[in-house]
């Protein structure tokens, strides 16, 4: 049985490796040499077998030389969403790899020698690099990872806020979501910062920041999907034979394609607010970090989810060996609103809430007096 175990895990690993190169250049292998390419930082997530994610994060650059190259794509996998770090340090090796790809090699056995940041910490590497010297790198890793790979910004400047609504709505109820953009790194950027909206739940579903060329046919599953497509690419994914989607397109700013009660999903009253917050942020936009939008933005859609769905927790009943069953119903009852009722009774379904009560029914916090 352990035998049959390691198999399995060892051609799953075998797979996901496969599979890598693919994810590094989505855009096929027709590429021509170049004496000029902007160097773009992107990532890609792969799913195991058993649900969990491994997150790619690529730096794509031009190494140095003269005449037409290649570019190269450099690619860490984790199964920790720590962009912030994960972007220094292959900012380090963009550095180095444009002295020699020699210096490289030095650096990224500091990196494997040294302990992986606890959250909130920070570790230092010594890393040598020829007529510079010795340096010294600090890599931190954030406390809290949610927001770390997340700029509400890069959706705020190629959407309006009536419009991340919709899209927000339709991620919710976990339908087939389709982001068009050229750049690799708009695709990857927009996708991670909509999955962020729905903390603090899950997206649960296949999650694809950018599809490889030779995976378009993923537009075809019938079940709920998030991608990202290169425009090249639209007509092809227009003429798949595809069940009912929203397509928008991030250079334009629209939606291509919709399932058309986008707008009826949220409650009206709390789409309003969340609209008034959204377009504060929009109207001094050049006066806040992206920090501070990140807060901001997330802020709001935490906020609807407490309104929503915060009064759980009290309609979890706990049996004597402190298993917890939720109530649904009474849960659904609770809410006065009706709009509001109608939503949640939707949401309840999603793949999303089940997963986030199935924790919640695992992890009781004894209460003061009932121990």
């Amino acid at each position: 049985q352990r035998e049959n175990l390691l198999k399995g895990q060892k051609e799953e690993e075998e797979r996901l490796l496969q599979a890598i190169p693919l994810f590094c250049f989505p855009d096929g292998n027709n590429w021509a040499p170049v004496t000029e390419f902007t160097s773009e930082t992107f990532s890609f997530v792969l799913t195991n077998v058993d649900g969990s994610r491994k997150i790619g994060y690529c730096r794509r650059l031009l190494p140095s030389g003269r005449g037409v190259r290649l570019p190269e794509v450099f690619c860490i996998i984790s199964c920790l969403g720590c962009f912030g770090l994960f972007s220094k340090i292959l900012d380090e090796v963009e550095k180095r790899r444009q002295i020699s790809m020699a210096v490289i090699y030095p650096f990224m056995q500091g990196l494997r020698e040294s302990p992986f940041p606890a959250p909130g910490k920070t570790v230092t590497i010594k890393s040598f690099i020829p007529e510079s010297g010795t340096e010294l790198i600090e890599l931190t890793r954030p406390v809290d990872a949610h927001l770390e790979h997340v700029e509400f910004q890069a959706l705020l400047q190629r959407l309006s806020p009536h419009l991340i609504l919709h899209i927000f709505a339709s991620a919710v109820l976990e339908r087939r979501l389709i982001f068009l953009a050229e750049e690799l790194s708009v695709l990857s950027q927009c996708i991670h910062a909509v999955a962020a909206l729905l903390y603090p739940f899950t997206w649960a579903h296949t999650y694809i920041p950018v599809v490889p060329e030779c995976l378009l046919d993923t537009v075809c599953c019938p079940t709920p999907f998030m991608v990202g497509i290169q425009m090249r690419h639209l007509e092809r994914v227009l003429d798949q034979p595809m069940e009912e989607a929203l397509i928008v397109d991030l250079c334009e700013g629209k939606i291509i394609r919709a399932v058309g009660d986008e707008e009826e999903i949220l409650p009206i009253k709390l789409q309003n607010e969340m609209l008034t917050s959204l377009n504060r942020h929009n109207n001094n936009n050049n006066v806040q970090t992206s920090e501070q939008v990140n807060a901001l933005v997330s802020e709001a859609f935490v906020q609807f989810f407490v309104r929503m769905v915060g009064h759980y927790a009290s309609h979890i009943k706990w049996s004597k060996n402190g298993a917890g069953t939720f109530q649904e119903r009474a849960f659904c009852k609770a809410l006065a609103s009706k709009t509001n009722r109608k939503f949640v009774k939707k949401f309840v379904k999603t793949n999303m809430f089940s997963l986030f009560i199935e924790e919640a029914e695992k992890s009781r916090i004894p209460q003061e007096g009932k121990r």
